[in-house]
């Protein structure tokens, strides 16, 4: 006799939303566990996936890998998003050349080296080697962008970085499908070509969409300040959407709108920024108990040594030799090399990415999902937390510098203004200033200060607290010349024009 499905009640949902929270705050308060111990928090959230699955307490038996490439895929659009939001553009610009260099030709070289590592050292069969190699050869944009933000590293040293796993995510995922597909891959002029046309196409509709949207959302004031968030990332995901159905790159798409975004100047961008990040967690979690869940532990046993030595050659060969390769035209300092050859952090990215050959029912596609597993857990938790030990060695970690002040403007449409409500921070150089010395252009002024919870019209003599809260109006014309000012100050203090950080005054 047939058996008959149950119909979803909303008691299952309740039952549904009490799991989902619980693991939520179980994830939350691990990011506190992993933030003290210095356990990188993917090893966490994928513990927590392995606790639920059916080797764990929970007995979950999940084995949908078509499912976990989609949501993979939607999380990896979010993580994208939020990164890109967070990328400084005068950090980033200088370091794209040598970004798109060791996301092209340094991926070429990583998966070559990794691949025949994996056929002569660990006996695979070529074309799983070739997958492995490809999946490996992307770094992942949540772990750089969680670890880099944490070290004082060098803008160029962090700019690379940030960039490159940015950007390598396209060509990987094109190399991956490709190894996967049904018969040998032919005429490999005509791969490299589709690589460049992608990524091509992605870019441009990357940038198309941000200045679109991040024009659109300077002019048009928007009836609540909790529609800017979601207006920004809906923007961010359009992008995606627009390059994957124009047969482009739809991750390079969304990573470029979202820093075209990131670095406009929006309306309410603190409250943004932070309804971002808190997506990117989400989305963090979600993704990595969903690969911890697809995992079966007792499988991994025989596939714990090949991983091992697939990673030392991808760890201590492929990616340096990669690294040296790309960055040769640049004269890039050794020691800088050195760093960004160990900051090559594995995370989400290949476990997702593992699941494609899985979808497309290639032969051993468990066994390279399984390798894969543990190769990035184990150098995970070996790379992530010495990279901050080996910067101090190499002499690159950067002292501490002047806190960046936290602006929020607020239109004024009818009145053809801003305000900008300026937080004054510890570690920031506008403490001690004077408001007369903050020199802001002509259609300016700071309007009232908090401080202790009181309010009050500041004189040309007040001087500035940490602390403060500052509300600033500015006319249309000089809203950015007042920001940079602003800015300026907070780094360099009275000196800001002296020491070449700006000066939004106009005509000075």
């Amino acid at each position: 006799m047939a058996r008959r499905e149950r119909p979803l009640t909303v008691h299952h949902l309740n039952q549904l939303l009490l799991v989902c929270s619980l693991v939520l705050l179980i994830a939350v308060a691990a990011v506190r566990l992993s933030s003290r111990s210095g356990l990188p928090s993917l090893l966490v959230y994928l513990g927590i996936g392995i606790a639920m699955g059916q080797d764990g307490v929970g007995g979950i038996h999940f084995n949908n890998a078509e499912l976990t490439q989609v949501i993979g895929y939607a999380a990896l659009v979010v993580i994208l998003a939020e990164g890109g939001l967070g990328t400084k553009w005068k950090e980033i610009r200088p370091a794209l050349p040598a970004a798109s260099s060791m996301a092209l030709l340094g991926v070429a070289v990583s998966v070559g080296v990794t691949a025949t590592g994996a056929h002569y050292v660990s006996g695979l069969e070529w074309r799983q080697s070739l997958i492995i190699g490809a999946v490996v050869s992307s770094t992942d944009a949540a772990a750089v962008f969680s670890v880099l933000r944490k070290i004082p590293l060098p803008a160029r040293v962090t700019g690379v970085l940030e960039a490159e796993s940015g950007f390598n995510d396209a060509p990987v995922v094109i190399l991956v499908v490709a190894f996967s597909s049904a018969g040998p891959v032919e005429h490999w002029y005509r791969l490299l070509l589709e690589i460049c046309a992608e990524l091509a196409v992605g870019a441009a509709i990357g940038l198309a969409v941000g200045w679109l949207g991040s024009w659109g959302l300077r002019h048009v004031a928007l009836p609540a300040s909790g529609l800017y968030p979601i207006a920004v990332m809906a923007i961010a995901v359009m992008a995606y959407a627009g390059g994957a159905l124009a047969h482009g790159s739809g991750f390079l798409a969304v990573y470029l709108a979202s820093m075209m975004l990131g670095n406009a100047k929006l309306p309410h961008w603190p409250a943004t920024r932070g309804f971002a990040e808190g997506l990117g967690w989400i989305a963090q979690i979600g993704m990595f108990v969903l690969l911890g869940l697809l995992v079966t532990p007792h499988e991994l046993g025989d596939d714990v040594l090949p991983a091992l030595v697939i990673g030392l050659v991808l760890t201590m060969v492929a990616r340096p030799l990669s690294v040296m390769l790309s960055l040769l035209p640049f004269r890039v300092p050794w020691q800088e090399q050195t760093l960004m050859s160990w900051a090559g952090l594995r995370g989400a990215v290949p476990i997702i990415l593992a699941t494609i050959p899985m979808v497309n029912g290639v032969a051993g596609s468990r066994r390279i999902f399984n390798i894969v597993f543990v190769l990035v857990v184990v150098y995970t938790l070996v790379q992530g937390p010495t990279l901050p030990w080996l910067a101090r060695i190499l002499r690159l970690g950067m002292g501490p510098e002047a806190a960046d002040l936290g602006i929020e403007s607020a239109p004024l449409e009818r009145l053809r203004g801003h305000l900008l409500s300026v937080a004054i921070p510890e570690g920031s150089r506008m403490h001690g200033v004077e408001v007369s010395e903050l020199r802001l252009p002509p259609g300016a002024a700071v309007t009232l200060v908090v401080r202790d919870g009181t309010s009050f019209v500041p004189l040309p003599t007040t001087v500035l607290r940490r602390g403060d809260e500052l509300l600033v109006v500015a006319t249309d014309q000089v809203r950015d010349a007042a920001e940079r000012r602003l800015r300026a100050v907070g780094q360099g203090g009275k000196l800001a024009g002296w020491l070449g950080l700006g000066n939004g005054a106009a005509g000075s």
